[in-house]
């Protein structure tokens, strides 16, 4: 039987509650806590109805309700018919944002090179701060299991987790509603002991393996997404005889063709903040060996609060700073126009 919208929504509260609490729910607290603005009496007789149909069951005489297994099945199963709906809604959009947005850093790299005839390069947007979305277990066999986790910005990271308990299925299916009861909407910095321990004395003889799951959500939080440097103008640089020399030319095209040395740049935390985040490195003071005898300046531009990539311009000591800068920051200006619209 489809439940209708009013007897979902309470079958959703004592679930929410229950899981909350672990205690169980009366009629009281649920017309505390729905927007159904229901009598006790009405929310008594719903509880009734979905105690008949079997999605919630009373322990004992005058207590209130828990959730069935049954119960259980359907928010779980509405749960990630939701998440799925709204994962394939978004992937069409995400990749043809993702597209569009590659070429517009290539872009923005070129066209910085043309009109500097200095060396460019762009990163990619960085999530500062990333909030777990959904997770998932799955079992994979007696010993294993597989956690997926879903991070702001649709960003999913699997991770096995191996368990020394054999684990039911009914289980695996109420540590998915713990697990995202608890952890939606949270960074690493919101998972403190409070959060942890309360989510182990609900897993009961499962605390061990709730404890493992945290810690593969922490690492899958803190893991560096996949970072693309696109760099423009190498050969630029080597029009300034004091950057010709073979060996100097050399070492610098080298690091534009191993992109993976420039993240130097981008991961350095000095960042002049009043000033549109650019910052102006000198000579010894460039974090990129090679760069030593170059000036770099970089700016920082965001899409929205903290998902954020660096725009660089990398030439000689004598380069004209006030021209540079002047550039990056129109640049920022527009990219902020650009992601604004979208």
């Amino acid at each position: 039987m489809q439940l209708d919208d009013r007897k979902w929504k309470i079958l959703h509260a004592i679930i929410r509650t229950y899981l909350e609490t672990g205690e169980p729910v009366g009629s009281r607290t649920i017309s505390k806590y729905t927007d159904l603005n229901l009598s006790s009496a009405t929310i008594r007789n719903e509880m009734s109805d979905l105690e008949e149909l079997g999605y919630i069951i009373q322990p004992h005489t005058s207590a209130g309700r828990i959730p069935s297994d049954k119960g259980y099945r359907l928010y779980v199963d509405t749960l990630m018919e939701d998440k799925e709906q709204e994962v394939q809604s978004m992937k069409e959009i995400l990749i043809e944002k993702a597209d569009k947005m590659e070429l517009l850093l290539q872009q923005v790299a070129k066209m910085l090179a043309q009109n500097t005839n200095y060396a460019t390069m762009v990163t990619t947007p960085q999530y500062r701060h990333r909030k777990v979305k959904f997770v998932q277990l799955s079992e994979v066999d007696e010993e294993q299991i597989l956690l997926v986790i879903v991070l702001e910005g649709n960003i999913a990271k699997n991770k096995f987790i191996t368990s020394t308990q054999i684990i039911e299925k009914e289980m695996i299916l109420k540590l998915n509603i713990l697990l995202n009861t608890f952890l939606q909407g949270l960074d690493i910095t919101d998972i403190n002991l409070s959060v942890i321990q309360k989510m182990k004395e609900q897993a009961g003889a499962y605390g061990s393996l709730v404890s493992d799951i945290l810690d593969a959500v922490a690492e899958a939080i803190n893991e560096e997404d996949a970072l693309e440097i696109y760099t423009s103008g190498a050969t630029n640089i080597l029009k300034y005889p004091e950057l010709s020399d073979t060996q100097k030319a050399s070492e610098l095209l080298y690091a534009f063709e191993e992109k993976k040395l420039l993240t130097d740049l981008i991961t350095d935390k000095r960042e002049d903040k009043e000033n549109r985040g650019i910052q102006v490195y000198i000579g010894d003071e460039t974090p990129v060996e090679s760069m030593k005898d170059c000036s770099v300046v970089t700016a920082t531009y965001e899409i929205e609060e903290g998902v954020y990539g660096k725009v660089g311009i990398i030439g000689p000591k004598r380069m004209d700073y006030e021209r540079v800068v002047g550039t990056l920051q129109n640049m920022m200006s527009q990219l902020d126009d650009i992601f604004k619209k979208k």
